[in-house]
């Protein structure tokens, strides 16, 4: 389930930074990177960044309608408790559902809202971390070492991209307040 990809979080006092690579690998294991494809959107006050199978990734990066957000409100409950129920029924509408012959099957999510970030996995659980570093896809175990050891996101993707055949230039990253 980890995807052929690297996508970074790194989570701040009252920001986020999203990063990732650009390569996409396609069934036939050739890679691809092109400008309009791209593993973090910007879908109103969310960014969405995806890992794992691409049709469940498409589908929530451009099908789904994310809920608004309150004005004041616990932000984790509300995450909880409205926006992964609607990832879980915009995929069944949609009709995805993940392999369960394939155990790599299923996905991940890193989506930022209000500058915190947010790990969603295949079944729509809610994650956070203290520590405020976040991967997910083939190559983020690297990237993760990296900023364990103070690199900064760019210094990480390249550790990445070094380190696993599926990670590539050229690397993109989005802050949010």
């Amino acid at each position: 389930m980890g995807g052929m990809t690297t996508v970074i979080g790194i989570q701040g006092a009252g920001y986020c930074v999203l990063a990732c690579d650009s390569q996409t690998t396609g069934e036939t294991g050739r890679p691809y990177v092109h400008d309009k494809v791209k593993k973090i959107v910007e879908r109103g006050e969310y960014l969405i960044a995806g890992s794992g199978d691409a049709d469940a990734c498409d589908i929530i990066q451009h099908l789904w309608e994310p809920p608004k957000p309150p004005r004041k409100k616990d932000m984790y409950n509300f995450v909880v408790s409205k926006v992964a129920p609607s990832i879980k029924a915009c995929l069944k509408e949609k009709g995805y559902e993940p392999d369960k012959n394939d155990k790599e099957a299923g996905f991940l999510f890193l989506i930022a809202v209000r500058g915190t970030i947010y790990e969603i996995d295949t079944t729509c659980t809610v994650s956070m971390r203290d520590d405020g570093i976040y991967g997910i896809g083939s190559g983020s175990k690297y990237a993760i070492g990296a900023l364990y050891v103070g690199a900064n996101w760019w210094e990480a993707l390249e550790i990445a991209e070094a380190n696993d055949i599926y990670t590539s230039r050229p690397f993109i990253s989005f802050e949010q307040d």
